[in-house]
């Protein structure tokens, strides 16, 4: 399947999944599985509605959380940890364009997005491309995470920087 086939692909898949009531999550996570091509965990819980450009990059693990309008561009790669939670409106962007204007339109860029056990990703954060998340760690409202998050810590602005150690 080409890359235009696989993009119409998800957006098809993602639209079916956000017309399921939220009550049904067997049916979400269903769904979810048939966007991702991988069996997601029984205590996978997702509140419609999701967006993604691919699907086929992405990896859950058990117990994990998103919450409504969460977006997952996967051309790179996605991989989430047990226990993470996501707040509402998250964006995880594992690929980009060029800097270069001659090559912006022709070129992507991409590198994994890897989130770690037990992450909390506030509200409207975005992860970018190559970003590691640490286990154990919390991106706070609105950060914009440009490079990798060490375990443990609170991470804020943008682009976000560590504030403080925690737990």
């Amino acid at each position: 399947m080409g890359f235009v086939q696989r993009v119409q692909r998800a957006i098809e898949t993602v639209e079916r999944l956000n017309r399921i009531p939220y009550a049904r999550q067997d049916e979400i996570r269903a769904v979810w599985t048939e966007l991702t091509g991988q069996q997601v965990d029984e205590s996978f819980h997702l509140i419609p509605p999701v967006y993604s450009d691919h699907g086929v990059n992405i990896t859950v693990g058990r117990e994990v959380f998103v919450n409504q309008g969460c977006r997952f561009n996967d051309i790179g790669g996605i991989e989430i940890g047990d226990e993470v939670m996501l707040g509402p409106d998250v964006s995880l962007i594992s690929a980009g364009h060029p800097l270069d204007p001659r090559q912006r339109r022709t070129g992507i860029t991409k590198a994994p997005i890897r989130i770690g056990r037990n992450v909390w990703i506030g509200a409207r954060a975005t992860v970018l491309q190559g970003v590691d998340v640490g286990a154990d760690a919390v991106v706070a409202a609105g950060a914009v995470v440009t490079r990798d998050v060490p375990a443990g810590t609170l991470v804020a602005g943008v682009p976000a920087r560590v504030v403080r150690t925690i737990g």
